[in-house]
This record gives C-alpha cells, sequence and structure tokens, in this order.
C-alpha cells in the first residue's frame, strides 16, 4: 500500500488514514509505521514519542527503563516557585502526563545498538513541549553520570522547545548542571552523540544539545536558540528561507551531519562501532617501510618533484581514506561560522586501532578543486581541525593528519574571520595534545597553512612531496622580482623529501611508485598505511608526559645554534 493523493477536503483523518502535516496526502498508517513516520511523499518527518524513538534506535529488546530513578513517582505536587498565573502547574503536570502518559519529557535507560552498549535519553515533545525542568535536567544528569561512571556511550535525542517557565531560575540551572556532567564526560573520555530533532530550541540547544562530541541533526528539524515568535517580537527581524533548519545548521558548521530519520540507528551503530576499544591486527600491511635515512633516496630536480606534488591526478585525502583507513566517519563544522570542504576529519580506524584523521582535500577535477578552494582552508577549516583535535584528545585517539595545500586562503573574507588566529590554535593545541600525532606531507606542504596540521611527533613525506615556507613562485616573486625564477627558487628552497629528512624536519619519506603516486594510488595508499602503522606503534608506548616533552625538545631545537642543521645521512 503507498500513499494515495486524497486531501483534507475530500477525506479526513480517520481509522487506518492519517493526513500528513508537510505535503496534506493521506497516508496509510501502517505504511507510515514502517516508514519510520516519514512521508513516502514529501519525506515529511512526523513527531514519534521518546518511546518511539528508542524502538527505532536500539535492538530490540535490549532497552532497560532506568527513568524512575531520577523522577519520583507523584510529580502533581511539585511547584518549586509557586507558579502564579491562571494554570496551576501541578494541574498542567497531570494533564501533560495523562496526554503523553510518561511520568515526565525524558524516557532514559540502557540498551543495545548493533550489540554495542549505550546509555540513551529521549524527550517526548508531547510532555509540555518537551519543556525542560528539574525533572528532564535530573534525568539527563543521572544518564551521563551512569555513562561515565560503566564507560558506555550516552546517545541523547532532543525535542523541545526550551526550558520550563513554571520552575523559574530552577529550571535556568538545569542548564548549568547539564552542561558540567557533559563536560565531565568528556575530561573521562567518554563518548556523547547528540541527535536533535524537531524541535529542538531554548535552553535544551543551549547546553547539552550542543555538547556532544558529535553532534547530528534529523532532516528538516528546526533548530535554534530563540524560536521565530521570540525573535519576532524581540528584535522583529525578517527571517529568510530556511533559516534555523538542520539543513541551515550544518551549512553553517553547526552540526556534524543531517541525517534523515532511517539513517539515525545506521550512523549510531557506525560510531559504536568505530569507537570500540583497540582490537589491534598483526603486522603493518603489504607496502613498502618508509625510508629513514637520506642516502637511500634518489636525487629529483625539485622543480620536476613540485610538478608531481601538483599532478591533478595524485591521491587526494579522501583517496586516502578510502584506501588506507577502515570506517572513516566524516564530521563536520567548526560550531561557530560554517563547514570548510579544503579540511576534512573525523574517527577512523586503522589496522584494528582508532584514530582521528585530520587532512587538506584538494580533490581532482576542476569543479571538485574549486568546491574545495584548491585545499586552500579558510578559518573554519582550521578551527574545525581545532574542534577534532579536542576531540580526539578527550577520546585518547591518535592523530593523523594527511597534508596537500598550496596554503591558508588568504582572501579578504579569511582576513576579517582571523586566519592568522585559526592557524596560530591549532599550531599551539599540536604542541600540547596528550596523545601521538603522525602527519604525512603527501603533496603540497605550503607554508604555516600546511604546519598548522604538521606540528607532531614524527612528521612524514612522500616521496615526490615538498615542504616549504613559501611557493617557489611566490619566493621567485619576490626575491627575483620574476615568477619565471620559480624553478631556481624550488633548488634553493631545499624543500624535497631528500633535503628535508638531512635537515631533521620530516621524519621518513614515504615510497612512492615508479613516475609518482597517481601512477599507482593503490600502491601509494598502501605504503602511506605501512608508514603511519610503523610509526604509530613507536609512539604507543610512550607516556603522555614523555611525549610532550619529546615533542616540545623536537621544536625547541630547530634554528638552535650548532656547528651544521645537517644531521648526518
Amino acid at each position: 500500500m503507498t500513499a494515495t493523493k486524497l486531501t483534507f477536503a475530500s477525506v479526513r483523518d480517520a481509522g487506518d488514514w492519517q493526513a500528513c502535516p508537510g505535503c496534506r496526502v493521506l497516508l496509510y498508517r501502517k505504511r507510515l509505521a514502517r516508514d519510520l513516520g516519514v512521508c513516502a511523499e514529501c519525506g515529511y518527518h512526523t513527531p514519534v514519542t521518546a518511546r518511539e524513538r528508542i524502538v527505532q534506535l536500539v535492538d530490540p529488546g535490549t532497552f532497560a527503563e532506568l527513568t524512575g530513578e531520577a523522577i519520583p513517582g507523584n510529580q502533581a505536587d511539585w511547584d518549586p516557585i509557586g507558579f502564579g498565573g491562571q494554570r496551576h502547574y501541578g494541574k498542567s503536570l497531570l494533564v501533560a502526563g495523562e496526554k503523553s502518559g510518561e511520568a515526565e519529557a525524558v524516557v532514559f535507560g540502557t540498551a543495545e545498538v548493533g550489540g554495542f552498549g549505550l546509555v540513551i535519553a529521549a524527550m517526548d515533545f508531547r510532555f509540555m513541549g518537551g519543556s525542560m525542568g528539574a525533572a528532564v535536567g535530573e534525568c539527563v544528569t543521572v544518564a551521563a553520570e551512569r555513562a561515565r561512571r560503566t564507560r558506555t556511550p550516552l546517545l541523547l535525542v532532543t525535542a523541545s522547545g526550551g526550558a520550563r517557565m513554571q520552575e523559574g531560575c530552577l529550571s535556568l540551572m538545569q542548564l548549568a548542571k547539564t552542561a558540567q556532567a557533559m563536560a565531565e564526560l568528556r575530561e573521562d573520555g567518554v563518548l556523547s552523540v547528540c541527535v536533535l530533532t524537531n524541535p529542538t530550541f531554548g535552553g535544551v540547544s543551549a547546553s547539552f544539545a550542543s555538547l556532544g562530541h558529535i553532534v547530528v541533526a534529523e532532516a528538516g528539524a528546526l533548530i535554534g536558540f530563540a524560536g521565530p515568535r521570540v525573535i519576532g517580537q524581540t528584535v522583529r527581524q525578517e527571517l529568510p528561507d530556511g533559516f534555523q533548519t538542520a539543513e541551515f545548521l550544518h551549512q553553517h558548521g553547526m552540526v556534524d551531519e543531517v541525517v534523515p530519520r532511517a539513517g539515525l540507528r545506521p550512523l549510531v551503530q557506525r560510531l559504536l562501532r568505530v569507537h570500540r576499544p583497540d582490537d589491534r591486527r598483526p603486522g603493518a600491511g603489504t607496502g613498502r617501510s618508509p625510508v629513514r635515512r637520506a642516502k637511500r633516496l634518489g636525487r629529483r630536480d625539485p622543480w620536476d618533484v613540485v610538478q608531481r606534488a601538483r599532478h591533478i591526478d595524485r591521491p587526494s585525502t579522501r583517496d586516502y581514506l578510502n584506501i588506507a583507513f577502515d570506517d572513516f566517519c566524516e564530521l563536520s563544522g567548526d560550531r561557530c561560522f560554517g563547514n570548510d570542504p579544503a579540511v576534512v576529519g573525523g574517527p577512523a580506524r586503522i589496522a584494528g586501532r582508532r584514530v582521528m584523521v585530520i587532512g587538506t582535500q584538494k580533490g581532482h577535477s576542476t569543479t571538485d578543486r574549486l568546491a574545495n578552494n584548491f585545499g586552500m582552508a579558510h578559518p573554519e577549516g582550521y578551527r574545525k581541525a581545532h574542534r577534532l583535535m579536542e576531540y580526539a584528545a578527550s577520546l585518547r585517539l591518535p592523530v593523523v593528519c594527511l597534508v596537500d595545500t598550496p596554503g591558508a586562503f588568504p582572501g579578504i573574507e579569511a582576513e576579517q574571520r582571523g586566519q592568522s588566529a585559526a592557524i596560530a590554535e591549532c599550531i599551539m593545541r599540536s604542541g600540547t595534545l596528550p596523545v601521538p600525532i603522525v602527519s604525512v606531507i603527501t603533496g603540497e606542504g605550503g607554508s604555516g597553512g600546511a604546519l598548522a596540521l604538521a606540528t607532531a611527533d614524527r612528521v612524514l613525506m612522500l616521496e615526490n612531496g615538498f615542504y616549504s615556507v613559501i611557493s617557489p613562485e611566490g619566493c621567485a616573486a619576490i626575491l627575483w622580482r620574476s615568477a619565471d625564477e620559480a624553478p631556481e627558487a624550488a633548488r634553493a628552497l631545499r624543500i624535497t623529501a631528500p633535503e628535508l629528512l638531512d635537515l631533521g624536519i620530516v621524519d621518513g619519506v614515504v615510497p612512492e611508485p615508479e613516475g609518482g603516486a597517481h601512477v599507482a594510488p593503490d600502491v601509494a595508499a598502501e605504503n602511506l598505511r605501512k608508514a603511519v602503522l610503523e610509526y604509530l606503534d613507536e609512539l604507543a608506548g610512550v607516556s603522555t608526559r614523555e611525549l610532550l616533552s619529546r615533542r616540545h625538545q623536537r621544536f625547541r631545537a630547530y634554528g638552535k645554534w650548532q656547528e651544521s642543521e645537517v644531521r648526518s645521512a
């Protein structure tokens, strides 16, 4: 049975039929239930209850409810501030309970998704608009505390109009209370995932809903701080089309992904799988080991190396993610302005190890390169990288960076949004990150834009990559006043892998197939995989204190006066 083109005018909601609020088409209820409450005609996501949400997300028969541990059985007399006005708070609670069949606007407990255990809390908009009072705040906090105590991932599903006015400032304090609980989860390295559904506003969006390691939004959800009515009555601004939708938030870097309802359970399962404890497999892959002594490397003309590094078919970060890594889950946005496609990142696995991968992305076709700004990141790209570094620090994930960029984007808008500060923050945080960092220059390594992702414990280069304080063309234009001298500048700058291995700037060189990585991308990716695994193994047993000390000494030593800056080959 499929949707039928009957409308409100011809048949009212009755019996086996329900009208879609989005397109006004009447839908067969059983079909709608099979479709998880999503209209087959227009894709509108109809509201679902907290318990329906839990059933949709978790493995059958695994949910064990714990709501009663946080909420007293009788709420009818609960009126902490003696709320005045025409509506008695206790009576409102009774009505909400009768309407929803719930004790409060949230249900929580333990469950499994794909066999992986978690703590789950889901909000129910039917209970006083999902507003957050003390009981909701207590449930969310108890759920977070249980996740922290058992070191079990926490999944929060929100649907709320905001704080509960009838509890006054006591309700306001729940923002701080729940935010504190989420902070403790981060400090203790327990994964948290927030799913924002329609609607999520006010005190909920301004507290725990925005504080997960991963924040995703259900397709079509309305999400924001102040609702349209509040905005209209307070500042009287006219709202643009699509404002405060899930898609709007994703475009502006506020959520990691927008997911249709049917995709939520697979996404949660994938996230739990990629974050499961390490199960390292023996062996470092079939690729060739990195070269650690410069005398073992052939010498090529630096300008020829530059051309190979820039070859349009040279493997990009996404190519390496597809071949050299497993279960990559891309995360988006800097949480304050936008999502820069020139920086790609997210958790992944490599030979059974959990890692955070962050890389610059050029692409191959002209269309791709334009969309990715030729791998030149804006401030929001570097802020995304910084956010993912913090994520890695929280969950104790080693960081692998893949660098291929001419440099940071030098445009007006980048300067207006703080390009220098964004790069500096990445470099500074890399210096203090309490987990191993391995960076690989896979193509171009351009100036501070590259160093933002290459302040690492081990820095590798592909055989035909280059790494420089400035592009050869830029150097030639400044010193020779002619870009035609770029080949000479490339030779003078000492930018190739053997030269930088001599200088001690890089620790190893990843072999490439004859003719360059673009000739056999699979081979290049296997070599990269083997190199990354070798260096991760070297760093795995180093204590955090020693790791940070060695990293500090590494960069402290560059440029320090000594007889020769060139180490023995």
